[in-house]
C-alpha cells in the first residue's frame, strides 16, 4: 500500500451506509487520487548500478528468494467481517482498501511495462520481481474486499484509468518515498495493535508486519537506483527532493484527517500517527536524502494544520457549488497554495550520506 500513487480527496468517500461503487472510487480523479504512470523506458537502458553493485546484488538475490512467498495465504476467513463494520467505519475502511489496492495495482503495471520494455539487464530483472509483489498484495487486498461483496475488476482498473507521464527520476524519488513512508505506516499499524490486539478489527491487520518489509525491501532499491546516479541527490535536484518529501506528506495528512473513525478504531490519532511516521521515514532517508524537512518545527505544524483547513475548504466549496461554493474552493486553493510554499521554504536539516546504503526494517 505505498503512494507512487497518493491518494483519494474526502469529497469523494464513500457515504456510510451505502454499498460503495468501487469502480467509481478508483476512477477517481484529481490531484490527490490514485494514478496510473508512465515513463521514458528508453531511459532505463542507460542507467547503470556498478558503483553501488555489492548492495545492489545482494538486494536482489533477497529479492529472488522471497521472503513473504508464502505470506499472503489466508488462514482465517474475511467473510462478513466488512459487512459488520458500523457504517462510517465500514466506508473509510473501505475507501483505505481500495486507494491501497488501486496504489499496489497501479505500481505493478509500470513495474511490469519498465520490466518489459527496457533492455537493461538489472532493471529488467528488478522491475519483474517489485512486479510480482506488488501484483501480490494487490491481489491479497481484492480478496478482502470480495469477502464483502465489492472486489474490483483489476482489468477494468488497467483500461479506465488515465496514465500520466513522469521522467524516470521523478518515478525513483516518488516510489522511494512511497515505499518507505509505507512502510513507516504499516509497521505504526502493526505495533499499535500488538499492543492492543483489541482493536484488530480485520484480520488482514495481522500480515502487516511482512508486508510491510515488502514495502521496505522495495524502497531499499530505489535508494540504490538513487545513490547510483549522484547528480539525482545534487545540485538543482535537492529542490526536487525537498519538493517530493512535502508532497507525500502533506499528501498523507490531508488523506489521514479524513478517515478519522478508521483511525479511532485503531486507537490512533492521526496528527500523533502521521508526526510519528514522518520521524520514521526521515530517519530511513538518510540513507540516500542529502536534505530532510523538519518536521517538529512548529512553523511546518502550523502550516500543515492550514493546509489541511484549506482543504476542507475546498471540499465544502464543491459541495456547495453555486458562486458561494467557487469562492470557497478559490480561497481554499491559495490558502493551499501558501501553506505549501511556507513549509517548502523552511530551512531543511542537511544530512550526510552514509558510506553504506541499505538498512533493516528496525522500526
Amino acid at each position: 500500500m505505498n503512494a507512487h500513487t497518493a491518494i483519494r480527496t474526502p469529497d469523494a468517500a464513500p457515504v456510510p451506509g451505502d454499498k460503495p461503487d468501487v469502480h467509481a472510487m478508483v476512477q477517481h480523479e484529481t490531484v490527490l487520487s490514485p494514478r496510473f504512470y508512465t515513463t521514458d523506458f528508453a531511459a532505463l537502458d542507460a542507467i547503470d548500478v556498478s558503483s553501488v553493485r555489492e548492495e545492489w546484488d545482494a538486494m536482489i538475490a533477497e529479492m529472488v528468494s522471497d521472503p513473504n512467498k508464502l505470506h499472503f495465504k489466508r488462514d482465517v476467513r474475511f467473510d462478513g467481517i466488512i459487512e459488520q463494520l458500523e457504517p462510517a467505519l465500514k466506508a473509510e475502511f473501505i475507501d483505505f482498501l481500495v486507494s491501497s489496492l488501486t496504489s499496489e495495482f497501479s505500481g505493478c503495471i509500470l513495474y511490469a511495462e519498465m520490466a518489459r520494455r527496457t533492455k537493461n539487464p538489472d532493471m529488467k530483472q528488478l522491475f519483474k520481481l517489485l512486479a510480482r509483489d506488488e501484483s501480490r498484495h494487490a491481489g491479497f487486498i481484492n480478496e478482502a474486499l470480495k469477502d464483502a461483496g465489492i472486489g474490483i475488476d483489476l482489468g477494468f482498473l488497467t483500461k479506465a484509468k488515465k496514465y500520466h507521464y513522469f521522467k524516470p527520476k521523478f518515478i525513483f524519488y516518488s516510489v522511494y518515498l512511497s515505499e518507505k513512508i509505507g512502510y513507516a505506516r504499516y509497521i505504526a499499524i502493526y505495533r499499535q495493535l500488538a499492543a492492543h490486539p483489541e482493536l484488530r478489527f480485520h484480520p488482514i491487520f495481522q500480515w502487516f508486519e511482512s508486508w510491510c518489509n515488502d514495502e521496505f525491501r522495495h524502497g531499499e532499491a530505489f535508494a540504490l537506483l538513487l545513490r547510483a546516479d549522484p547528480k539525482l541527490l545534487t545540485g538543482f535536484n535537492k529542490l526536487w527532493v525537498r519538493f517530493f518529501l512535502l508532497a507525500v506528506y502533506a499528501t498523507m495528512y490531508v488523506r489521514d484527517h479524513a478517515r478519522p473513525v478508521f483511525h479511532a478504531a485503531l486507537g490512533l490519532n492521526p496528527t500523533d500517527y502521521d508526526y510519528r511516521v514522518f520521524s520514521i521515514c526521515s530517519q530511513i532517508s538518510r540513507q540516500v536524502f542529502p536534505v530532510e524537512l523538519d518536521t517538529d518545527d512548529p512553523r511546518f505544524r502550523r502550516s500543515m494544520d492550514r493546509l489541511l483547513a484549506a482543504s476542507r475548504r475546498i471540499d465544502a466549496g464543491k459541495q456547495r457549488g453555486g458562486l458561494g461554493g467557487a469562492l470557497l474552493r478559490a480561497s481554499g486553493l491559495v490558502g493551499a497554495g501558501l501553506s505549501f510554499a511556507r513549509m517548502y521554504l523552511l530551512r531543511p536539516r542537511r544530512n550526510e550520506l552514509p558510506a553504506k546504503i541499505r538498512l533493516q526494517p528496525a522500526w
